[in-house]
């Protein structure tokens, strides 16, 4: 039975479609990491590269800086992160203009975490947009843009209930979104019960599932305690006593972040969005085992054949 498979299908690398996220370098040796990533995922042709924002615009410079640098000598199309923490409306605006006059027409709209960090008090600026609603509405006034928008599987740890969490990407999508990217998961059931969610209430925009490569355990775990994100037990189980084994935690994390993909993919998904962490080598695995090829990799191979 396994051979029939649809995940193993020789041609499921042209069916699926990816998009990786990357964040602004803080040094020079983060800057040269983030290259190197960049280097080595440009050949799988991802559908585009998100590029995040901090709060308040705490990386704007940064992250106008790599958006540039993508444009310029890559061939990859990226994405620019917006947010309007600690922001006014015109800030805000202006920064829009500027991702416009590098000639971006893709961003991925957030209302951002509050800039004391994750689990703490949001407060909209008196000034400014008050949530990712009002941001992508600000963003199709400039133009026809490419707007992805956030998702949670799990709600919003915010979010009262899944009601009110609906409603949200609802008002996001009506003002204009293109489509969603969840927040990263571990439970595929979770994500196919907020889709068919999202489904009943009106919403038909893609869902993206994010996906997140556990490069280490313990900091995926204490991440996602803050943000609502459920660790089960047996992806515990997993890394459990690999804490000084790097490289079998490696083999671990792309293992199970393949097999994560492999069941999405049975369960019909086609487009998947990595958050890289700036690292390229389990998300190029992942990648690989789900059947997306480097193309120079294939024209070398050609060749020697």
């Amino acid at each position: 039975m396994n051979q029939f498979r649809f995940s193993r299908r020789p041609d499921i690398g042209d069916k699926v479609r990816v998009s990786f996220e990357f964040f602004p370098p803080k040094t020079d040796e983060m800057e040269a990491r983030l290259w190197d990533t960049v280097t080595r995922l440009e050949p799988l042709k991802p559908r585009f590269v998100s590029v995040t924002y901090g709060a308040g615009g705490s990386t704007r410079e940064r992250t106008a800086r790599t958006v540039k640098r993508i444009l310029n000598e890559t061939t990859l199309t990226p994405a620019a992160h917006m947010t309007c923490v600690d922001a006014a409306r015109h800030q805000v605006d202006a920064v829009i203009q500027e991702f416009t006059g590098m000639g971006v027409t893709r961003f991925v709209a957030l209302r951002g975490d509050p800039a004391a960090g994750v689990g703490t008090a949001y407060r909209p600026h008196p000034d400014g947009y008050a949530n990712g609603a009002e941001l992508v509405g600000a963003l199709k006034s400039v133009g026809d843009f490419d707007i992805s928008v956030s998702a949670y599987p799990e709600k919003h740890p915010e979010s009262p209930d899944f009601a009110t969490d609906i409603d949200m990407l609802k008002r996001k999508v009506d003002n204009g979104a293109t489509r969603a990217i969840t927040q990263f998961f571990f439970d595929n059931d979770l994500y196919e019960r907020y889709v068919e969610r999202a489904r009943r209430a009106g919403i038909y925009i893609p869902i993206v599932p994010g996906i997140l490569p556990v490069h280490n355990f313990t900091q995926v775990a204490n991440f996602s305690s803050r943000c609502g994100a459920l660790v089960p037990a047996w992806l515990a189980e997993r890394f459990e006593g690999l804490e000084n084994d790097p490289q079998t935690h490696a083999l671990v994390a792309s293992a199970v972040a393949a097999e994560q993909v492999h069941d999405l993919v049975e369960r019909g998904v086609g487009d998947f969005h990595f958050y890289t962490m700036n690292r390229a080598d389990l998300v190029f695995a992942v990648c690989h085992m789900i059947g997306i090829r480097s193309h120079e990799a294939e024209a070398a191979g050609s060749a020697a054949a």
